[in-house]
């Protein structure tokens, strides 16, 4: 169980935190350019009762994604619990639920008028509302802590805190802004990777091991922070990045919890250090060089376990490293996902439909770039 008094925040006030800098709105201005030409469709924005529009998008992406994009976002759309959560049968959470978000964000909609907005807003409602206010977490686990904030670091300075709270009764206090609830988490995240040996994560905020899944997610979620204007100090980047580098074998090969110790082969893992080390500018590290090596010359090789989660990392970590290479990858994801998807939009997976559908459409979603953290 998680200790609340364990970790308590007791730093600054963070009333200002939701208050979007010049650059941080010129960035979120940016963001929507993909999503302006959607504009015309206000009306769409219909009770979630109401018959889905038939979704609006551009020419640039090829057809077979449009598709199945398009029914993968419907499936989530119309999937969505009444509180704005995600249910799925494998782990729900605000970590599934910011992957739903994402995932609709990742289409190019606007997330303030267009065709999903209202699912949009819903989610971070959950999501916000979901966060202990005194430690800034949130539950059940790192990985959820980790997935929720890099929703809430990708929706910041794209979704109007006005309309998304608008006409919302108050529950515990006044609600927090994406900006304030996304300080507070990134505060949760630095004060358990203090006490942390490894300068990293594991399941609980208060572990004393890592693992180098648990602390993608949440690196992750602090480099989208960083880049969204959140103060994130450099000493914590470092030190996660100094534990993927220790945790990386010359052949590319990233060990999964400890120190040194657990190597084995896994796409994911060199994936997410690749990842990582690629979006924290680590590139002239010799880990970086061998992770890229490994998932470059590994590029049809299969694996049996966690396949969506495997296609999530494998698809951002290949086009941030080779552009050639993730061209070639993504061609065999839409003919092996064309194949796979059900008549009403959704995937099957070892994650349950949910997530599994979250995380497919997010390894196709690098052929739309809408989400900053997308961007290379």
């Amino acid at each position: 169980m998680y200790d609340d008094s364990v970790t308590e925040l007791r730093a600054r006030p963070i009333a200002d935190a939701g208050r979007r800098s010049p650059a941080t709105r010129r960035r979120g201005l940016e963001v929507r350019g993909g999503w302006a030409a959607c504009l015309i469709g206000l009306w769409l924005a219909a009770p979630l009762s109401a018959q889905l529009p038939e979704p609006q998008v551009g020419t640039q992406v090829p057809r077979d994604v449009r598709e199945m994009y398009d029914r993968g976002a419907q499936y989530l759309a119309a999937s969505q619990a009444t509180d704005g959560s995600w249910p799925n049968n494998y782990d729900g959470g605000p970590g599934a639920t910011g992957l739903a978000v994402l995932a609709l964000l990742a289409s190019g909609e606007d997330p303030n008028f267009g065709q999903y907005s209202l699912q949009v807003q819903r989610g971070l409602r959950a999501i916000i509302r979901g966060q202990n206010r005194s430690t800034g977490y949130f539950g059940t686990s790192m990985y959820h802590h980790g997935f929720a904030m890099l929703a809430l670091a990708e929706a910041y300075g794209a979704v109007d805190d006005r309309q998304l709270w608008s006409g919302q009764e108050p529950s515990g206090g006044d609600p927090l802004s994406i900006g304030q609830a996304l300080e507070l988490s990134v505060r949760s995240a630095i004060t358990s990777q203090q006490k942390n040996p490894y300068s990293a994560w594991r399941y609980s905020p208060d572990s004393r091991d890592a693992d180098t899944s648990v602390a993608g997610a949440v690196l992750m979620g602090l480099l989208a922070a960083r880049n969204a204007g959140i103060e994130v100090p450099d000493e914590s980047i470092d030190q996660a990045i100094e534990y993927f580098c220790s945790m990386t074998a010359e052949n590319g090969v990233v060990a999964y919890a400890g120190g040194m110790g657990g190597f084995g082969e896994s796409l994911a893992r060199s994936s997410i250090a690749c990842l990582v080390l690629a979006i924290a500018k680590r590139k002239e590290t010799p880990q970086y060089r061998s992770v890229k090596n490994y998932l470059t010359e590994n590029l049809e090789q299969q694996t049996s376990n966690w396949k969506e989660y495997a296609r999530y990392y494998q698809a951002q970590a290949l086009f941030q490293a080779d552009l050639d290479a993730w061209e070639k990858w993504n061609r065999l994801l839409i003919r092996e996902l064309k194949s796979s998807q059900h008549g009403d939009g959704h995937f099957d997976g070892q994650f349950g439909p949910t997530l599994s559908t979250s995380m497919n459409l997010l390894a196709l979603a690098l052929n739309y770039r809408f989400l900053p953290i997308y961007e290379r």
